[in-house]
């Protein structure tokens, strides 16, 4: 197993500067690939929050005042110095994380490319003048920054999701608190190092890794004006329950379909439906989670299925031939096992995989896996899995795939595989879902698509990516005045 030094930053980040913080306690950050401690950071106290919250609004007075054209420049800077490290923070994020190297890599890439992005697009925030049924007046409106953010991120993408956030948030002239958690906050904090060399005005972003109970006291805090969580369904909705009126971007989980019509081209569906099983070990939110198979074409498709499992290479992620690395932590493995045991319960065919795979560091290695013949009550169909599993289920009819992928309580991202452009259409109009991929994966992404949940669903609300999270996380401001004759 290959392995790196012990990170060079084991602190909170508040204000500026690096710190032991307060509390006097810590805890130890496990790698997944070697089952090694590879840090030990503080656990931050009420007194390190109120810290970071007064330094966040401090310097967000300032920069709010800052000319979008000089708030452009640093984000840019940002970029220019994240690119710089990318090595170094891909191996380190693959380290606390488990996925493969070359994932990491591109998530770090993807990082540098959202500070450009978001800094383009923030000079072309603009408003509009707009006509009054008053003679006497002109209506016009315009953007400001909301304030202090509460930034919550999740451990699958432990610096992209904090780029999804910091990057618009910087750019409109906003602040952030980010807690990222613990296991996967070594890359972040490394990252940090990037801001301070881009010329980021202190107490702008402020880090302080931690857990659930210290993310309610982030979240309701009375200096934290808003809220961006990227995560689960339970934890977002304990975080609206405790948050009152505040402002929040919600992305949830997902458990979206991959549909495969009777007229696809099933050895791409097939590759597709794979693909976004094992991409990050099936640990995210629009992973491929339920396979909706027509009838007709059931056979043709596991056949074709069952040729992507040589391609699949569980193992050391720093290998450049392992394109599926070991699970994140113990819950997810064992959330793993609980549906592959109600699958077994149920008399499903496991035609691939299975399970954990012994002979490695740690017992996190979960083998592809496709199980075939899964009803729509089972574990498999009704819960997110978020691990490297193909569950097929089968439908009679178009219909009938419409009703079972709609069925679901969430309705984050879905695919659909047609050569038929009418059936593309009704299904992307029909889908109950933010967003509806055809003829690709389930887990396709774009920086500047708006990616979120549909409403009536519990997937969230609010957009991520592009233009979108710039408008969610701004103020939209109107100006009348009254012109005197």
């Amino acid at each position: 197993m290959n392995s790196m030094p012990t990170p060079p930053r084991q602190q909170l980040y508040i204000d500026g500067q690096f710190t032991d913080g307060t509390s006097g306690s810590s805890v130890d950050v496990v790698s997944p690939v070697t089952g090694q401690v590879i840090g030990t950071l503080p656990v931050p106290s009420s007194a390190d929050l109120d810290r970071a919250v007064s330094a966040a609004r401090a310097a967000q007075a300032t920069w709010r005042g800052v000319g979008v054209w000089q708030r452009a420049a640093i984000c840019h800077r940002i970029g220019d110095e994240l690119l710089k490290r990318a090595d170094v923070l891909a191996r380190l994020q693959t380290l606390e994380q488990g996925k493969p190297l070359a994932e990491s890599l591109s998530d770090v890439k993807e990082a540098a490319q959202l500070f450009h992005l978001h800094a383009e697009d923030a000079v072309r925030l603009h408003g509009e003048t707009m006509p009054s049924n008053d003679t006497h007046k002109r209506m016009f409106t315009f953007y400001r920054a909301v304030g202090t953010w509460a930034i919550i991120t999740p451990w699958n993408f432990p610096l992209l999701m904090l780029a999804e956030f910091v990057a618009p948030g910087l750019a409109t002239g906003n602040a952030h608190v980010v807690k990222p958690p613990t296991h996967t906050s070594l890359t972040v904090l490394a990252a940090m190092e990037a801001f301070d060399a881009a010329g980021l005005p202190k107490g702008l972003i402020n880090i302080l890794p931690g857990e659930g109970d210290f993310g309610t006291k982030l979240v309701t805090h009375d200096g934290i004006d808003a809220i961006g969580f990227i995560g689960s369904s339970a934890t977002g909705a304990k975080i609206n329950a405790v948050s009152g009126l505040k402002r929040s971007i919600m992305e949830l989980s997902g458990n979206g379909p991959v549909i495969v019509l009777e007229d696809a081209d099933l050895e791409a569906a097939a590759r597709a439906a794979a693909e976004g099983a094992y991409f990050c070990a099936g640990q995210v939110c629009c992973a491929t989670e339920r396979v909706l198979v027509h009838a007709n074409v059931h056979d043709a498709f596991i056949e074709q299925l069952l040729k992507t499992v040589p391609g699949v290479n569980l193992g050391d992620p720093f290998d450049p031939s392992v394109n599926l690395g070991p699970l994140n932590n113990e819950g997810v493995a064992q959330k793993m096992d609980r549906h592959l045991a109600d699958a077994r319960s149920r008399g499903f065919d496991i035609l691939a995989g299975g399970g954990r795979r012994t002979g490695f560091p740690t017992d996190l290695y979960y083998e592809f896996t496709i199980v075939d013949g899964v009803s729509e009550d089972s574990l498999l169909s009704v819960e997110e899995s978020f691990g490297p599993v193909v569950p097929v289920i089968t439908g009679a009819s178009d219909d009938d795939l419409l009703r079972i992928a709609n069925a679901d309580r969430l309705g984050l991202q879905a695919a659909v595989f047609t050569n038929n452009l009418t059936k593309a259409f009704r299904f992307m109009e029909e889908i109950e879902a933010g967003q509806v991929v055809v003829n690709d994966s389930n887990g396709f992404w774009d920086v500047n698509m708006p990616f979120g949940g549909a409403g009536g669903k519990n997937t969230g609300w609010g957009r991520i990516g592009g233009k979108h999270t710039l408008l969610d996380m701004s103020d939209l401001r109107t100006g009348i005045i009254h012109l005197n004759n």
